[in-house]
Protein backbone atom coordinates (compact mmCIF):
# COMPACT_ATOMS: atom_id res chain seq x y z
CA UNK A 1 0.00 0.00 0.00
CA UNK A 2 2.86 2.36 0.75
CA UNK A 3 4.31 1.66 -2.69
CA UNK A 4 1.03 2.64 -4.34
CA UNK A 5 1.05 6.07 -2.70
CA UNK A 6 4.50 6.82 -4.06
CA UNK A 7 3.53 6.04 -7.62
CA UNK A 8 1.66 9.33 -7.96
CA UNK A 9 3.93 11.90 -9.55
CA UNK A 10 3.96 15.42 -8.25
CA UNK A 11 3.39 18.12 -10.80
CA UNK A 12 5.90 20.93 -10.71
CA UNK A 13 3.63 23.67 -11.91
CA UNK A 14 3.29 27.35 -10.94
CA UNK A 15 0.04 26.60 -9.10
CA UNK A 16 1.70 23.89 -7.00
CA UNK A 17 4.61 26.18 -6.13
CA UNK A 18 2.18 28.87 -4.96
CA UNK A 19 0.18 26.28 -3.05
CA UNK A 20 3.34 24.96 -1.33
CA UNK A 21 4.42 28.51 -0.47
CA UNK A 22 0.99 29.23 1.01
CA UNK A 23 1.10 26.01 3.04
CA UNK A 24 4.59 26.93 4.31
CA UNK A 25 3.38 30.44 5.31
CA UNK A 26 0.42 28.98 7.16
CA UNK A 27 2.70 26.50 8.91
CA UNK A 28 5.07 29.33 10.02
CA UNK A 29 2.08 31.45 11.10
CA UNK A 30 0.78 28.58 13.20
CA UNK A 31 4.23 28.07 14.78
CA UNK A 32 4.49 31.80 15.60
CA UNK A 33 0.99 31.73 17.09
CA UNK A 34 1.88 28.74 19.24
CA UNK A 35 5.12 30.43 20.39
CA UNK A 36 3.24 33.63 21.25
CA UNK A 37 0.58 31.71 23.15
CA UNK A 38 3.22 29.77 25.10
CA UNK A 39 5.12 32.99 25.90
CA UNK A 40 1.90 34.75 26.94
CA UNK A 41 0.95 31.75 29.09
CA UNK A 42 4.35 31.76 30.80
CA UNK A 43 4.18 35.49 31.47
CA UNK A 44 0.63 35.13 32.80
CA UNK A 45 1.64 32.21 35.02
CA UNK A 46 4.61 34.17 36.36
CA UNK A 47 2.42 37.19 37.09
CA UNK A 48 -0.26 35.10 38.81
CA UNK A 49 2.39 33.14 40.74
CA UNK A 50 4.16 36.26 41.95
CA UNK A 51 0.86 37.83 42.98
CA UNK A 52 -0.08 34.64 44.87
CA UNK A 53 3.28 34.58 46.67
CA UNK A 54 2.94 38.28 47.54
CA UNK A 55 -0.60 37.70 48.81
CA UNK A 56 0.50 34.80 51.00
CA UNK A 57 3.40 36.83 52.40
CA UNK A 58 1.04 39.69 53.20
CA UNK A 59 -1.39 37.34 54.97
CA UNK A 60 1.45 35.90 57.07
CA UNK A 61 2.70 39.41 57.89
CA UNK A 62 -0.84 40.49 58.80
CA UNK A 63 -1.26 37.48 61.10
CA UNK A 64 2.06 38.25 62.81
CA UNK A 65 1.15 41.91 63.26
CA UNK A 66 -2.29 40.98 64.59
CA UNK A 67 -0.73 38.62 67.13
CA UNK A 68 1.80 41.29 68.14
CA UNK A 69 -1.05 43.82 68.46
CA UNK A 70 -3.00 41.49 70.74
CA UNK A 71 0.06 40.91 72.92
CA UNK A 72 0.67 44.65 73.15
CA UNK A 73 -3.00 45.22 74.04
CA UNK A 74 -2.69 42.68 76.86
CA UNK A 75 0.53 44.31 78.04
CA UNK A 76 -1.14 47.73 77.92
CA UNK A 77 -4.06 46.44 80.00
CA UNK A 78 -1.63 45.01 82.57
CA UNK A 79 0.34 48.26 82.70
CA UNK A 80 -2.85 50.30 83.11
CA UNK A 81 -3.92 48.02 85.97
CA UNK A 82 -0.48 48.36 87.52
CA UNK A 83 -0.71 52.16 87.15
CA UNK A 84 -4.10 52.18 88.86
CA UNK A 85 -2.74 50.02 91.69
CA UNK A 86 0.28 52.30 92.13
CA UNK A 87 -1.92 55.41 92.18
CA UNK A 88 -4.10 53.78 94.81
CA UNK A 89 -1.02 52.89 96.85
CA UNK A 90 0.25 56.50 96.54
CA UNK A 91 -3.07 57.76 97.89
CA UNK A 92 -2.89 55.26 100.74
CA UNK A 93 0.71 56.20 101.53
CA UNK A 94 -0.40 59.82 101.86
CA UNK A 95 -2.61 58.66 104.73
CA UNK A 96 -0.55 58.67 107.95
CA UNK A 97 -2.65 55.98 109.64
CA UNK A 98 -2.09 53.57 106.76
CA UNK A 99 1.69 54.15 106.86
CA UNK A 100 1.74 53.50 110.59
CA UNK A 101 -0.37 50.37 110.15
CA UNK A 102 2.05 49.07 107.46
CA UNK A 103 5.03 49.85 109.70
CA UNK A 104 3.41 47.99 112.60
CA UNK A 105 2.57 44.99 110.45
CA UNK A 106 5.78 44.62 108.45
CA UNK A 107 8.45 46.13 110.71
CA UNK A 108 7.02 45.35 114.18
CA UNK A 109 6.75 48.99 115.23
CA UNK A 110 4.51 49.54 118.18
CA UNK A 111 2.51 52.28 119.72
CA UNK A 112 3.58 53.63 123.02
CA UNK A 113 2.89 51.05 125.71
CA UNK A 114 2.20 48.24 123.23
CA UNK A 115 4.03 44.89 123.40
CA UNK A 116 4.67 42.88 120.24
CA UNK A 117 5.03 39.13 120.33
CA UNK A 118 6.55 37.42 117.31
CA UNK A 119 4.93 34.04 116.92
CA UNK A 120 6.69 31.78 114.40
CA UNK A 121 4.54 30.16 111.79
CA UNK A 122 3.60 26.64 112.72
CA UNK A 123 4.83 23.89 110.45
CA UNK A 124 2.16 21.16 110.30
CA UNK A 125 4.73 18.49 109.39
CA UNK A 126 5.96 18.22 113.04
Amino acid sequence: MASEEKTVTRLDSNYMQKYDAQQERQKRKKQRLIRRLVLFSLITMLAVGSMAVYHIQQRVLHAEKLEEYQQLEEELAQLEQQEADLKEEIELLNNEEYVLDVARTNYFFSKEGELIFNIPAEDPSY
